[in-house]
């Protein structure tokens, strides 16, 4: 169903919270890849507050729908979207990757409530989330799974081995976002290992491609609802987006890709993000 407006007026606030506590975070750390962080949110609360069936008080309950942050280094954004959701107390960040602390700056799904998967290096997560989609048909049960790539991910031949398994054992109980921000650690995507035409490319390998606004929670929410109610093939959902988008200074930018923040820059970063509208 199209998004209300009082939907709309809770998930813009609830995302000037997420950004804000990424901005924290990565302060906390001494530094994070809040760049690629900063570019998830709109897709993250979008799937937090409206369309995943989860229960942060139960992690665990056996129908609640799976996600997967494939690019996982921008658990610096995950981590404070679980805590918001109930998953554990959010002062437990103010440890976040250091030592003896469960959040490391890829999320083990062994240590942290909420998190389905470890994740490491890249190509890893659609993998598994294929695996995920087989699993629920053969124990004919109805959750979804979810999995975001980053755009450089898709540099991975792993990915597109997983695409190809998709496709044909037709996992439509699976939805794929690629985070197209145009940028890698390295630089721009095109420029480090071009990967367009990325569209031609999921639609040769069966999927069936929906390219949005990925900073629109109405297009996001489109596009989401026709892909849960997809019966033909599977579909991936390119989001394009900004790297380090709600923080002026970051924006567009690759040395935000990974980087600490001084008081001053914290500063100036949550008063961007306070007046940006976004969505």
């Amino acid at each position: 169903m199209p998004i209300t407006d009082q939907e709309l007026r809770e998930l813009r606030g609830h995302a000037k919270q997420l950004r804000k506590d990424i901005i924290d975070v990565t302060f906390w750390a001494g530094g994070a890849h809040i760049g690629g962080a900063l570019s998830l949110v709109e897709i993250m609360i979008l799937l937090y507050y409206k369309y995943l069936h989860i229960d942060p008080d139960h992690p665990d309950m056996p129908e609640r729908d799976r996600f997967i942050l494939s690019k996982g280094h921008a658990g610096v954004g995950f981590a404070p979207m679980l805590a918001r959701r109930g998953y554990f107390d959010f002062e437990l960040l103010k440890d976040f990757n250091k030592f003896n602390s469960p959040f490391g700056m890829h999320l083990d799904g062994n240590k942290v409530k909420g998190a389905d998967v470890s994740t490491g290096s890249l190509g890893h997560g659609l993998s598994m989330a294929v695996g995920m989609a087989l699993g629920a048909r053969l124990k004919g049960r109805s959750w979804r799974t979810y999995c975001v790539l980053g755009d450089g991910e898709c540099n991975e031949g792993s990915v597109w081995e997983a695409a190809m398994a998709a496709a044909h054992y037709k996992t439509t109980n699976l939805i794929t976002f690629v985070d197209r921000n145009k940028y890698s650690v390295d630089g721009p995507t095109e420029t480090v290992m071009g990967i367009e035409p990325l569209g031609d490319k999921w639609r040769a390998f069966g999927f069936i491609v929906k390219e949005v606004d990925g900073h629109s929670y109405a297009a996001l929410s489109q596009a989401i609802e026709e892909a849960q109610a997809e019966t033909k093939a599977p579909v991936v959902i390119i989001a394009h987006t900004i790297k380090g988008k709600g923080v002026d200074f970051m924006e567009d930018d690759v040395r935000w890709h990974y980087g600490g923040l001084d008081s001053d820059k914290i500063v100036e970063a949550k008063r961007y993000i306070e007046t940006a509208v976004i969505g």
